[in-house]
């Protein structure tokens, strides 16, 4: 008797999947009242993933009765949410928490406290541990959830450091979130890494990919928009890579397509991988206007060697199809990038070619850096053999190169009306707003009425390099 086999349904297998890893946050009810009277201050470091989980931690630390203060010096407790992915951010923080050790040894009952990607090195850890006894709390990326617990022991009297190597692979749903503005929103749409880039510590600090199901991811959304929000990002380490893990072969697209059909005004989303990028995200882009026309797209070097090298996955030309594609489908959209000068081996010549992609691309703006080795990273066991001199004259190089396209780009921008979302008085002049336009420049303007969270509309009266200036209209 012949039998009949039923192909598996591969959309109830992504949901077996991810319902089976999927958890619930819970806050015991002896722990909701463990900060009644009491102060935090948390610093954060790095990148918008960062800013995301610190406004995790702030929400939990709320949820049990702290109340936020301006410094460590009238906090209770004080976490600094570190950055690895470069040793001077290290050093940074490294320095900021030597300076605290006269205040605790002038208020020992004061809690200090080191989380996010620095504290997932155990070389750092080991650090921590031995020479810096103002550290009362250490613990890792893939312990976030944990942290009420943990906090509860150390003000018992207990130095906790806790820190997974690995993560369990779970996505935890419910934790609380303070979020620093109301009308903009970072939405976490997945966490880790799995490319593995040569230089790169974060698939070591972040873990592997995991992805949030889609039907969270909008609910947060609408939630954001139900509350006032005008913008969502959507986060990952690499967001098109969403949903990969599940089995899903076009999960960045379709979720960007979800999230714009919500109806939330702007949409942007960080960060990209060239390897990734469909044509299908791009068609999404086109068919909705509320997914903003700037994207950031790391390329590191134009030179196909030290892509190879630095196991990026793509080449220059494969960029420069992508990049083309984007600007012939997408007028007016933005373009920044990450660019990196004096990778090992890196020669002159392969120094001009990231100059070159350069001159092609003329990017509206890029994060610039000189390569430094990451223990732990397959490149650190690569011999350092550009002098730091040289690495230094190739960066002011680029530097000026990109800062002369920024600038000629923005002047392109005077005379046009933008839409800015303001995000208030300027840090720089507060007698000027600022805030950002659909494609993601910055801009400073003047206006009698508009207040934080408005969306303007300025007409462009000035280019700066890297910012413009305008009034209300």
């Amino acid at each position: 008797m012949k039998k009949n086999y039923q192909l598996p349904d591969p959309k109830a297998e992504r949901n077996r999947r991810n319902e089976a890893r999927r958890v619930d946050f819970c806050l015991e009810d002896d722990l909701r009242t463990l900060g009644i009277g009491k102060t935090y201050y948390i610093r954060t470091y790095g990148c918008q993933a960062n800013v995301r989980d610190s406004e995790t931690l702030a929400g939990m630390l709320e949820m049990m009765g702290f109340n936020p203060v301006a410094s460590p010096e009238e906090a209770d407790i004080s976490l600094f949410n570190t950055c690895a992915v470069r040793k001077a951010a290290e050093d940074h923080v490294l320095g900021e928490i030597g300076s605290l050790k006269p205040l605790k040894q002038a208020h020992p009952e004061k809690i200090f406290g080191i989380c996010g990607c620095m504290a997932q090195e155990e070389s750092m850890v080991a650090l921590v541990s031995e020479r810096y006894p103002q550290v009362d709390l250490l613990f890792g990326t893939h312990n976030m959830e944990q942290f009420p617990h943990l906090l509860s022991r150390v003000m018992a009297g207990e130095r906790t450091i806790q820190v997974e190597s690995e993560g369990s692979g779970s996505v935890v749903e419910g934790m609380p979130v303070e979020r620093s503005r109301h009308y903009k929103a970072f939405v976490n749409i997945m966490y880790g890494c799995d490319k593995f880039c040569t230089y790169c510590i974060v698939p070591y600090t972040r873990g592997k990919e995991r992805s949030r199901r889609s039907e969270d991811v909008i609910r947060e959304i609408l939630a954001v928009k139900a509350q006032g929000a005008k913008e969502v990002t959507l986060l990952g380490q690499n967001v098109n890579a969403y949903g990969k893990d599940l089995g899903m072969e076009d999960g960045f697209s379709e979720l960007l397509r979800e999230a714009a059909d919500t109806g939330i005004e702007r949409i942007r989303f960080y960060t990209s991988h060239p390897r990734d990028y469909r044509e299908s995200t791009i068609d999404v882009m086109v068919e909705h206007p509320n997914v903003m026309p700037a994207l950031h797209l790391p390329v590191q070097s134009g030179s196909d060697e030290i892509l190879k090298r630095m196991n990026r996955g793509y080449t220059s030309s494969q960029f420069l199809t992508l990049y083309e594609r984007m600007k012939e489908k997408i007028p007016g959209i933005t373009f920044t990038t990450d660019l990196i000068v004096g990778f090992p081996s890196e020669t002159d010549a392969q120094f001009e070619e990231t100059l070159s992609l350069v001159d092609h691309c003329q990017f509206d703006s890029a994060f610039t850096f000189v390569y430094s080795p990451r223990e732990g990273t397959p490149a650190a066991s690569f011999e350092d053999n550009v002098p730091l001199a040289v690495k230094k004259q190739r960066l002011a190089q680029l530097n000026e190169r990109v800062g002369n396209y920024a600038r000629r780009n923005n002047e392109a921008e005077v005379g046009q009306i933008r839409k800015v979302l303001c995000d208030g008085a300027s840090k720089k002049d507060p007698s000027v707003l600022c805030g950002y336009s659909e494609e993601n420049r910055l801009v400073n303007f003047h206006s009698d009425t508009a207040r934080e969270g408005d969306v303007v509309n300025v007409k462009i009266t000035e280019a700066r390099s890297f910012s413009l200036l305008g009034e209300a209209v």
